[in-house]
């Protein structure tokens, strides 16, 4: 099944009344021309989670506390220094040229403050109840404490596990159609910067709950602390950065900015170098593919724009662009095209040939460009 992307539905006037059908089957067919009914169920999923949590005061969780932990990850000291080197590398040693404040980073600035006011609760809400519910109901998950395993390898298991299983949601967010619909806006952005890992929906987050289970089965044996979930999100957001720089040998290792901008290029598949911090899934599952001097400095988002973009008009419409972006999700689509998929084999073998070493394209180039850009790989 190849990921897909849906042209929104250029009217939203009513069907004509001698067209309607009767009954329920009328009424359904009225709403899913007005609402794409799917993507609904995912607010349902987690206003049904944060019912629960808060009839169940949270299963004795501080949430207050618990929040704030959230904030210092998100935005706290040590994350804004991160960013604030990032930017500083990211005008030293760009992928591609940007102005200080293009139109892309000023649109990520508004979901950054999204994610720092209102996501933050939610995200809390849902971990919170996710994690109560999966140990009450669940409570065999929950492994013992294993004298045998010293508590940093235990963390250390929870860290890679987690990692793991974010690569899996992320996959499904390319592979099943409701959830794109709220991916596609991250996938939006023409102007990579550090701060396009903000650039999300608050209700993606549902998809990701999965990534909790390690942490719930391992509870016992060790957790992994704020410090390290800080740093964790510092090589997630470094992986969005617009540099050019590779990580070398450890690239095999660690997702860097030239290996994860392949998974956002306009004009390739974008369900391939899905991990968030270990190239290690991609490798084990087919999907990965190493930067080479051509795809450092690729163009990014979306083929065709099927989302409303700042990038669009003649001027950006921050706000209005900003309130359409989080609205798309539950607008009716209708009409699909196939976006490139890592499972088309001509597109896999152009690209296998491309990452080999000695490849006839790179080869032959000795641009400067192409020189800096080798070095970086």
């Amino acid at each position: 099944m190849s990921s897909v992307v849906f042209e929104p539905v250029r009217s939203l006037d009513p069907i004509p009344v001698g067209r309607q059908k009767g009954g329920a089957s009328g009424l359904w067919h009225a709403l899913s021309s007005r609402v794409y009914l799917p993507a609904c169920s995912i607010a349902v999923v987690a206003g049904i989670l944060v019912g629960i949590g808060w009839a169940d005061r949270w299963g004795g969780a501080n949430f207050g506390a618990s929040m704030t932990d959230l904030r210092v990850v998100v935005i706290g000291p040590l994350t804004l220094m991160m960013i604030g080197v990032f930017l500083v590398v990211e005008r030293a040693r760009p992928a591609q040229r940007r102005s200080l404040l293009a139109r892309g980073h000023r649109q990520d600035i508004l979901f950054t403050v999204l994610n720092a006011t209102l996501t933050v609760p939610l995200v809390t809400a849902l971990t919170l109840t996710f994690s109560e519910v999966a140990r009450r109901d669940l409570p065999w998950i929950v492994l013992p404490r294993i004298g045998l395993v010293p508590r940093w390898g235990a963390i250390g298991l929870i860290f890679v596990l987690m990692d793991g299983c974010n690569w899996l949601a992320h996959l499904a967010n390319h592979r099943v159609r409701m959830l794109w619909r709220f991916h596609e806006l991250h996938h939006s952005q023409e102007d990579m910067n550090v701060l396009t890992v903000f650039r999300t929906h608050p209700l993606i987050h549902v998809s990701y709950l999965i990534a909790l289970l390690p942490g719930i089965v391992l509870v016992a044996n060790g957790a992994l602390t704020t410090t390290l979930l800080v740093v964790y999100g510092g090589v997630v957001a470094f992986a969005h950065s617009n540099t050019n720089l590779g990580f070398g040998p450890l690239g095999r290792i660690f997702v860097s900015p030239n290996f994860h901008r392949i998974h956002h290029m306009l004009d390739g598949p974008q369900d391939v170098n899905l991990g968030f911090a270990l190239t290690i899934w991609d490798q084990m599952f087919h999907r990965a593919v190493f930067p080479t001097p051509e795809t450092i400095r690729t163009d990014t988002g979306l083929p065709g724009r099927p989302l409303i973009v700042e990038q669009a008009g003649s001027r950006p419409r921050h706000f209005s662009v900003f309130a359409a972006q989080l609205i798309a999700p539950f607008r009716p689509m209708y009409d699909s095209t196939a976006l490139p998929s890592v499972r088309s084999e001509v597109r896999r073998s152009k690209l296998a040939n491309r990452a080999r070493p000695g490849a006839a394209p790179f080869a032959q180039s000795n641009s400067p460009d192409a020189t800096e850009a080798r070095e970086a790989l």
